[in-house]
């Protein structure tokens, strides 16, 4: 069973890897927002299973560990999509001339 998921894992990030590649520059920001999205749902998930009683202490090792990164991704994701959207808005020039 472990090795099976393992497998799982390996394999999930291969497919990520790959598929992430190739997502071109103009659709990063409504990656990042889809992302963001699955990221809270897994935080969402690690804090209902942390409030249910999770058993035994590879489970809550697990769930803490869900929760941290769930949490920088979403943090991190924001951040990063604020500062892309912050690049569209009008704004004085760079070279100190108004318009």
């Amino acid at each position: 069973m472990l090795v099976e998921n393992l497998a799982v894992l390996v394999l999930a990030g291969f497919v990520g890897f790959a598929v992430i590649s190739k997502v071109p520059n103009t659709l990063h920001t409504p990656l990042m927002s889809g992302t963001n999205a699955i990221h809270g749902i897994v935080l969402l998930g690690g804090l209902i299973v942390a409030g249910l009683g999770a058993e035994g202490v590879l489970d809550k090792v697990l769930l803490v560990i869900a929760i941290a990164f769930g949490t920088i991704n979403v943090i991190g994701g924001f951040l990063v999509t604020d500062r892309m959207l912050g690049m569209f808005k009008n704004g004085p020039k760079r070279d100190g001339s108004a318009k």
